[in-house]
């Protein structure tokens, strides 16, 4: 029997199977959103402050050219690197990648619902909820390694797509050279390929492995990302060692706001049209020949929470498909239903405006202290302070003591600030994931300005006094990471700083 979600699909797209005539992408209304949500991104890219990350990024940046680092591989902080040269060293400057990634993953969102058969306005509704939802809002605002990630695992699922329903095989080796280019940015892509050929391998279409351009799409994407996976050898496979740390420190607590952070990546009534399109992905027969891509990602989340410390944002990619099959199946449902086309924009509407709140700094900086949420950029606020609190305490040391004095930071956001904002201050080390490279301090140094709640048991090992000397204070009441933190100064080193560094290394987020 032929469901009315048959012959839309099949009037929509021509026919079904391999061989489908893909619909012809909504170019002009798709352009519309990408446009205002750039606009959107671009007006608020100065507001509050530097993510912790971004701080990081210019860091690295600043060091010079790398294959790779304990936490990361090389691109993100090339790229900051770069928008810094070409813009200058300003925040709107280094989130210019951001925007375009954002852009980016918007676009590839509506061509996803194209090739599912979606309609002019199905392709709209996906470019419009992938715009808005928590995941896109914040990588576009801020650079992080999930912005160029994301990008990647749109445009492979793509790829994929246009493989299992029109039979072209040929968009393998196009998916191949994206994730060995993505593994630049972030080694978990290559779950994606794996959780696929897992969903093909059990629910089909296995003829697809018959298909030599599936193999030499893989060859491709080791051939590219080749230096990077020998950097990963040579150094004794540093990407494991920190996936390890994180685990350590941050996995129980992942793990049980779970559900929680998988609802907010996309806010609740995206989350609704997600769940919709992964069941339809197993139910609508035009769709058979792509539900691997439904147990793929039950499959890549369930080893996301299993072993990469239940980040539901590491699978957030695959959510671009299942809202693109979501916003096709609500858009059948809605059909020229006033009523239900009524309720579906007023959904987004709604859930647009939320997803903003929560995701871009739209408050006003003086009324956070009345207005503070979790999920909100709060931590990007009071580098500066930061750094004034850390200059007081150094410029406080008798002239004999500075000469001798280094600062020693907790985390890379605090580092990163100091470099970015900081002014006469001495060189600044932290235990830090790939900052631990780069101590220890020199053995002339038997002063430290530490900054942060580094444990007092480590720091009273290695000095005969430390003294806290102030607390960070941002003085617009906000409750972030930084607010309430120690400055403490140390005196008379015990031990050699060969001895005593290498128990400052740390391999963890920065929240």
């Amino acid at each position: 029997m032929t469901t009315s979600l048959d012959r839309d699909t099949r009037a929509a797209a021509g026919a079904g199977g391999p061989g489908l005539r893909p619909v012809p992408v909504a170019w002009r209304p798709v352009a519309v959103v990408v446009a205002a949500l750039a606009v959107l991104l671009f007006a608020f890219a100065g507001e509050y402050g530097y993510h912790a990350d971004e701080l990081y990024f210019r860091l690295l940046g600043e060091h010079g050219f790398a294959w790779g680092y304990v936490d990361q591989p090389p691109l993100l902080p090339m790229a900051v690197r770069a928008a810094m040269a070409v813009f200058g060293d300003s925040m709107w400057a280094i989130r210019v990648p951001a925007v375009l990634c954002a852009a980016a993953v918007t676009a590839l969102g509506a061509m996803i619902a194209a090739e599912l058969g979606g309609t002019r306005r199905a392709q709209t509704l996906t470019a419009f909820g992938v715009a808005t939802s928590t995941m896109v809002l914040s990588f576009g605002h801020w650079i992080l390694t999930t912005s160029f990630d994301t990008v990647a695992w749109a445009a492979v699922l793509l790829f994929a797509l246009r493989v299992l329903l029109r039979g072209e095989g040929k968009w393998w080796l196009w998916a191949g050279v994206v994730v060995g280019v993505a593994l630049y940015a972030k080694y978990i892509v290559l779950l994606l390929p794996v959780a696929l050929l897992l969903g093909m391998a059990l629910v089909g279409p296995r003829k697809v492995f018959a298909d030599r351009r599936l193999y030499a799409g893989t060859a491709l994407a080791l051939v590219i990302g080749a230096p990077n996976l020998i950097y990963q050898i040579t150094h004794d496979f540093p990407q494991l060692q920190m996936a390890e740390g994180l685990a350590g420190t941050d996995g129980e607590a992942n793990r049980a706001m779970f559900a929680t952070n998988l609802i907010l990546l996309f806010g609740p009534a995206l989350f609704v049209l997600c769940v919709i399109g992964l069941v339809k992905l197993f139910r609508v027969p035009e769709w058979k020949p792509v539900r691997a891509l439904g147990v793929g990602y039950l499959a890549a989340t369930a080893a996301s929470y299993l072993i990469e410390g239940g980040r539901p944002d590491y699978t957030g990619g695959l959510l671009i498909a299942l809202l693109a099959a979501g916003c096709v199946r609500a858009d059948r449902w809605a059909g020229r239903r006033k009523l239900r086309l009524s309720v579906l924009a007023v959904s987004l509407v709604l859930s647009a405006a939320a997803q903003m709140l929560l995701s871009l700094p739209v408050i006003p900086k003086s009324g956070l202290r009345d207005f503070q949420v979790a999920s909100m950029p709060l931590e990007t606020v009071g580098w500066p302070r930061v750094v004034q609190q850390t200059e007081a305490a150094y410029r406080a040391l008798p002239a004999g003591e500075r000469s001798r004095a280094v600062v020693l930071t907790e985390n890379f956001g605090e580092a990163g600030a100091l470099d970015r904002y900081g002014h006469g201050l001495p060189a600044v080390y932290s235990g830090h994931n790939e900052l631990h490279k780069w101590g220890p301090p020199p053995e002339s140094a038997d002063v430290v300005v530490v900054v942060g709640n580094i444990e007092r048991s480590l720091l009273d090992a290695g000095f005969a006094s430390c003294k806290v000397v102030d607390h960070i204070d941002n003085r617009l009441g906000i409750d972030n990471p930084e607010q309430g933190v120690a400055i403490t100064v140390c005196h008379d080193r015990k031990k050699p700083w060969s001895a005593l560094w290498p128990a400052y290394r740390h391999y963890n987020a920065y929240l």
